[in-house]
């Protein structure tokens, strides 16, 4: 009989500080999103222990710069190891914690386990270049050398939705580029993440290099203006992460924020397949994706076979307990988000939409909702719903699908299912988003690609090689032979 979230053990970790974990501070519960049972207890940290947690991420940076490729490699390596080793206990702790049904959180970590993997390839891959500089006569007998090294400390926020995959992708190029890190998880997910410092201090990162911090967002914003932190790195809703960005002076900042993600799906295109992934990409984890398939655009002329090929889908996955094997779908990760969701599907009712399936709440858990006669002004298509809702409209021309794309705030990824390479390079060209999937939904992503967004959805970009650019400057040496 599988495991349930009320009969698992609750657990009890403090934070994590110079290696070492500190049960201090406030006391705070957190529970399953799916039934309200304990999960575990963690405690927020007093401002005197983030002021401690600031002075250790600052003095291990000497050490983390001075740690040669192979070591941070070794590390990294390390890490991915004891992911692998314990992938099953972290599945679970992320299930009870985040509501992700089991299934996809073991997906999660696995990709966690490979997020670390390139982290160590790319630890020994970051060089420089030899630049010429005798481009005149006065300049002759000179050249310069280019390297890269680490910004310093990082401070570091993470999202509820991937607890330990995107905790990874701060980690990892952190700990690759050789700088320390300074982590607040999001509330909801603490145990994750704080697992997961742990299994960076078996696999020898020097202590004070990772700090965990479980906090109110008033300790928290110490993080962001003190000027000891070289780099803000912030994952979670656009209005936070630009209000952050405006309170974080002159560090550096790297935003990856929300989205609305379009797909447009061409009469060309394989029906079947394409319905097919927009029922993944639109429905795993509820939604709860800043990459999430939100609006889907279809030729007119196939639109209606396109839903009969998309609704028996959607219809097919199971709701229920994230702990069980077949659960497809679980619950949003707090109540007045299902509310919030419910809300904008009978907004978008009343404003002449139709429900074709799905569409009731109960408590946490919104059904799978495929919604149809939407207009672009409406919620559920010009803000991110981040829950179980597509909406799927008819287009005539493919250039004015590719503007009701762009007339969003957001630009993260989108979709274009088509065989037509002019199409594909036209959407590649007009499309105002980070990245452009063709043949496939904007919730494809793999690790070590550059992942960010324009416009509201962001600034910089994240995989491994990305994020390690983030995270290091170019230093020029200037060589006079003469």
């Amino acid at each position: 009989m599988p495991e349930t979230a009320t009969k698992a053990q609750p657990l009890e970790i403090g934070h994590f500080i110079g290696g070492e974990f500190v049960k201090a501070g406030e006391r705070v519960e957190v529970r399953s999103p799916f039934d309200g049972s304990l999960v575990g207890i963690t405690w927020n940290v007093s401002a005197e222990a983030m002021e401690e947690a600031l002075a250790q991420t600052t003095q291990a940076a000497a050490a983390m710069r001075e740690l040669p490729a192979f070591r941070r490699a070794q590390i990294l390596r390390g890490i991915a190891a004891g992911v692998e080793r314990h992938k099953e206990e972290l599945a679970r702790t992320l299930t009870r914690e985040a509501g992700k049904p089991l299934k996809a959180a073991r997906v999660e970590v696995e990709r966690a386990a490979f997020t670390f993997s390139i982290a160590a390839e790319e630890a020994t891959r970051i060089g420089g270049e030899v630049l010429p500089l005798d481009l005149l006569e006065a300049t002759a007998g000179r050249f310069a050398l280019v390297r890269r090294f680490p910004v310093g400390p990082v401070a570091a926020f993470t999202p509820f939705n991937f607890p330990i995959n995107l905790v990874a992708h701060k980690a990892g190029p952190a700990i690759a580029a050789g700088c320390p890190l300074l982590l607040k998880p999001a509330p909801q997910t603490p145990f994750s993440a704080l697992r997961l410092g742990e299994i960076a201090r078996e696999a020898g990162l020097p202590a004070g290099a990772w700090n965990i911090l479980p906090c109110a967002n008033e300790v928290a914003e110490k993080m962001v203006t003190d000027p000891r932190m070289k780099l803000l790195s912030f994952t979670g809703s656009a209005a936070v992460g630009w209000e952050l960005r405006q309170k974080a002076g002159r560090k550096r900042v790297a935003l990856e924020l929300g989205g609305n993600a379009g797909v447009i799906i061409e009469r060309d295109a394989d029906l079947e397949y394409a319905a097919e992934r927009c029922t993944f990409g639109g429905f795993s984890y509820a939604g709860q994706s800043c990459i999430s398939v939100q609006r889907i655009l279809v030729h007119r002329e196939v639109r209606d076979a396109f839903l009969a090929a998309l609704v028996p889908r959607v219809k097919k996955l199971r709701m229920g307990d994230p702990l069980e094997e077949s659960t497809d779908i679980g619950p949003l990760i707090r109540r007045s988000d299902a509310e919030r969701v419910s809300q904008w599907i009978e907004e978008a009712v009343r404003g002449g939409a139709e429900i074709v399936t799905g569409g009731k709440r109960n408590g946490s858990m919104v059904e799978p909702t495929v919604l149809t006669g939407t207009r672009p002004e409406m919620k559920v298509n010009f803000q991110e719903v981040f829950g179980p809702v597509v909406s799927v409209e008819a287009y005539d021309d493919f250039s004015a699908a590719l503007a009701t794309v762009n007339d969003t705030p957001y630009g993260l990824q989108a979709g274009v299912f088509t065989r037509d390479a002019r199409r594909i390079f036209e959407a590649y060209s007009r499309l105002e988003v980070g990245g452009v999937v063709a043949g496939d939904v904007p919730t494809f992503r793999i690790d070590h690609m550059p992942y960010g967004g324009v416009k509201e959805s962001g600034t910089g970009r994240e995989g491994l090689r990305y994020a390690i650019e983030e995270m290091t400057e170019p230093k020029l040496l200037v060589m006079n032979l003469k």
